[in-house]
């Protein structure tokens, strides 16, 4: 085998339809040999009960008139001018005399046992192929009766040849079916491969290009681009997260490192030195709050907490958070209402769940300000389970929404916290199959969690 050959040989696609196009000659070929040996049988059979008919008709002949009746309707059979050309007939008396028929001499072997067989015969000074049947009479004379095999012969010829042509024609749509089949496939695939070398080089905005076919390769091509999509999102938030960490964290990082070398300083009092200490811890305890949130965020985006899901009552959830927050609320003089309270059942952890709808109200208590009215309510429909908080607050703007949710992203820095509450919902709630949506709420902002219904 060549080089090239081998190299196409390894071709998954060459492999599959030459396979493919080897079952399909073979089952033809398989077709037409059992039409060859169904037809060929067929004629056999046909002329084995004429033979064996036209026998018996001149065995009573010869019973009731003997070898003249015999002789009389061999005579009219052959002058009937129906198929006389194929018919062999031969009656010989107990001496071998030749007393009708049109064969010059008894077939060798004659009489023969059995039933009908085929013999080379001589007949008007030629050798022909005949399909014979030869009975000894009851005085020791002799009866043949055949028929010439050139007609059966031709039949068979053209079957065979015609047989011979459908293979070569299966053979050929074979060899070409092959090559057509693999350069469609490799079109498709290749395709794939190349947009995946592009992506590996680092290009990593290229995506499969889908063609008009709504086939197998394109729902493919869709699967590889979403997947492709995802990938570069999370890279994005990971390049995101890696400079806003170097941002964000160097200037409490630097805040540390200024207090310490102040309580360093020989001539710092210790009272200097014990509030630059609690300061730099109280700065180190912030950071490992930050560091602990981007740790949750990760194993919820990794979904490493999924297979501890089981039932959840958001209707409780909703209950217990609203009781929880009920004293901050008061102290704010922000009110408090349960709205819709209908019951609403997830599968999931209920630990995260509830954990980011204290983010949610948490956030709603924060930014909606002194005299505040929060709603959180739970509600099931169209086979979601769903769980709005809304507030009444200034809201956010139109051109903010998209950023929302991305790590350290902070409407207002006055306010305390880190820009990861959001950006910890939404990683929980995809890690359940669901979505945050945020919406204005005219006046303030409806937070939306919708994630897919339970139904025990």
């Amino acid at each position: 085998m060549t080089v090239g050959l081998q190299r196409l040989w390894r071709s998954v696609g060459f492999r599959l339809a030459f396979y493919y196009g080897l079952l399909v000659a073979i089952t033809m070929l398989a077709a037409l040999a059992i039409v060859y040996l169904q037809t060929v049988g067929v004629l056999h059979q046909r002329m084995a009960r004429q033979v064996t008919g036209a026998t018996q008709q001149l065995e009573a002949r010869f019973a009731d008139g003997g070898y003249a009746a015999v002789a009389a309707e061999i005579s009219r059979s052959l002058g009937d001018g129906r198929d006389s050309d194929n018919e062999i007939y031969l009656l010989a008396d107990p001496e071998g005399r030749v007393m009708a028929g049109n064969l010059d001499a008894a077939p060798e072997g004659a009489p023969f046992v059995g039933g009908p067989s085929q013999r080379r015969v001589r007949r008007a000074d030629r050798l022909v192929t005949g399909y014979l049947l030869a009975r000894e009479l009851p005085d020791g004379g002799m009866l043949v009766v055949g028929h010439d095999l050139r007609d059966q012969e031709a039949i068979e010829s053209l079957i065979a040849s015609a047989s011979a042509a459908a293979g070569i024609v299966a053979v050929l749509l074979l060899i070409g079916g092959t090559f057509v089949f693999r350069q469609e496939l490799e079109r498709s695939v290749g395709n794939v491969r190349r947009t995946a070398a592009r992506i590996a080089a680092g290009e990593l905005e290229e995506r499969v290009a889908i063609g008009p076919e709504d086939d197998e390769f394109a729902l493919l091509s869709r699967d590889i681009n979403a997947m492709l999509d995802r990938i570069q999102s999370l890279m994005d938030g990971v390049r995101h997260v890696s400079n806003t960490i170097a941002h964000n964290l160097r200037t409490p990082l630097m805040r540390i490192l200024a207090r310490l070398h102040a309580a360093q300083r020989d001539q710092a009092s210790p009272q200097e030195r014990s509030l630059a200490i609690a300061a730099a811890m109280q700065e180190v305890e912030e950071l490992t709050l930050v560091f602990e949130k981007l740790l949750q965020i990760a194993e919820a985006e990794a979904g490493a907490r999924r297979q501890h899901f089981g039932p959840v009552d958001l209707q409780r959830i909703a209950d217990d958070v609203m009781e929880l927050y009920d004293a901050v609320a008061e102290a704010q003089g922000a009110t408090l209402q349960r709205e819709p309270a209908d019951p609403a059942t997830v599968l999931g952890d209920r630990d995260l769940l509830a954990g980011a709808v204290a983010n949610l109200m948490d956030n709603a208590l924060k930014y909606a300000g002194t005299g505040a009215t929060v709603r959180i309510g739970t509600r099931t429909a169209h086979g979601l389970a769903l769980l709005t908080v809304q507030d009444d607050g200034p809201g956010i703007p139109a051109a903010e929404l998209p950023r929302i949710g991305q790590r350290f992203h902070r409407l207002d820095r006055r306010l305390p916290g880190h820009g990861l509450g959001l950006a910890s919902v939404q990683a929980v709630i995809a890690l359940h199959g669901g979505r945050l949506d945020l919406a204005d709420a005219a006046p303030g902002l409806r937070a939306t969690v919708e994630l897919p219904a339970h139904i025990e």
